[in-house]
């Protein structure tokens, strides 16, 4: 099941359900979180109680899409509780970048390789947490809180000390904590973990300035597991145009490291597990158009698809003079 958010003829927030170009408007619920917070505290099944909250009311997904009436799947009514953040160096890549890397690390002694190289190598060995026992840590970054995240459709604005605005095709986790501080997965989405690389590749130190840029997740809120392979194209648009296009590939077949490892990792501070508050945590990519020497420009639009996940993401890029 896929739901969205978004806002009606009036403006007013509502929640439905994804049925090819349709939306089932759920009744009595104003927002995502809303509707999970009442499922997790009585303890309901989520998609059983969601299918009986159908209304009958229809709404036409293009028209919302056109409109700019989607909003993002799942956040937090005051974004100062929502916390964005991210792993890197997670994915294996496609075949070719893959073998590339694998031949690199073999042709290097230990001491020779990056500390990109060497985290990555860490999570290739050991990255899959078994029966409760934690793997090796990931890469971890902080992308910002509530106010960094952009709907479907709406502008990623580049600040105009940038250096680079470049699109990450990720999938997000996305998950609220509950009364007692146990974080409770709600579901999945398509993400734009939008970033500066050329200051990254400045100096890998410089990362955390380079993640500090808004991002964008939706439009659909896919429930339940995020299946084993999953395959997805990130592409630029430029004067109505296809500037640039790859396929990624995702899920855990495709990552050193797995859910649970990632998910241990992020949580386990005692900091991430406040009652109430709202997680955005993207898993990582191995496909940038940076890495295929992409200059990007304004008005270029960043488009995001994968199997399973409906509608692609949409944003044009913004740059602040």
């Amino acid at each position: 099941m896929r739901i969205i958010q978004f806002l009606n003829e009036r403006n007013e927030s509502r929640v439905g359900i994804v049925e090819n170009d349709i939306i089932q408007v759920l009744r009595g619920i104003n927002s995502t979180y809303q509707l999970f917070e009442d499922l997790i505290s009585r303890e309901l099944p989520v998609e059983e109680t969601i299918q009986q909250l159908v209304s009958g009311h229809y709404e036409k997904y293009d028209q919302l899409l056109a409109e700019g009436k989607v909003q993002l799947p799942f956040d937090h009514p005051d974004p100062y509780h929502t916390w964005i953040t991210g792993t890197g160096l997670t994915h294996l890549g496609s075949a070719a970048s893959r073998n590339a890397m694998h031949e690199k690390l073999n042709a290097l002694p230990a001491q020779e390789l990056t500390d990109s190289m060497k985290m990555f190598q860490m999570g290739k060995e050991n990255g899959k947490m078994k029966d409760g026992v934690p793997a090796s840590q990931p890469e971890w970054f902080y992308k910002g809180n509530g106010l960094m995240a952009v709907a479907p459709g709406k502008a990623l604005v580049s600040p105009p000390f940038a250096l680079d605005g470049g699109e990450e095709p990720e999938i997000v986790g996305l998950y609220i904590i509950d009364k007692s501080g146990n974080p409770v997965r709600v579901g999945f989405a398509l993400g734009n973990e939008f970033s500066d690389h050329q200051t990254e590749r400045m100096n890998y130190l410089y990362l955390a300035h380079s993640k500090l840029r808004p991002c964008s997740y939706g439009p659909e809120l896919l429930l339940g597991d995020l299946p084993s392979h999953i395959t997805g194209k990130s592409r630029i648009i430029r004067d109505k145009k296809v500037l640039w296009e790859k396929e990624f590939l995702t899920g855990e077949a495709n990552m050193s490291h797995n859910l649970a490892n990632l998910e241990y990792h992020h949580f386990k501070y005692t900091l991430f597990r406040q009652p109430g508050d709202v997680h955005v945590h993207f898993f990582g990519t191995s496909v940038l158009s940076f890495g295929d020497n992409i200059k990007t420009q304004p008005g270029d639009v960043f488009e995001i698809e994968a199997d399973g996940f409906g509608k692609p993401l949409r944003n044009t890029l913004s740059v602040v003079q």
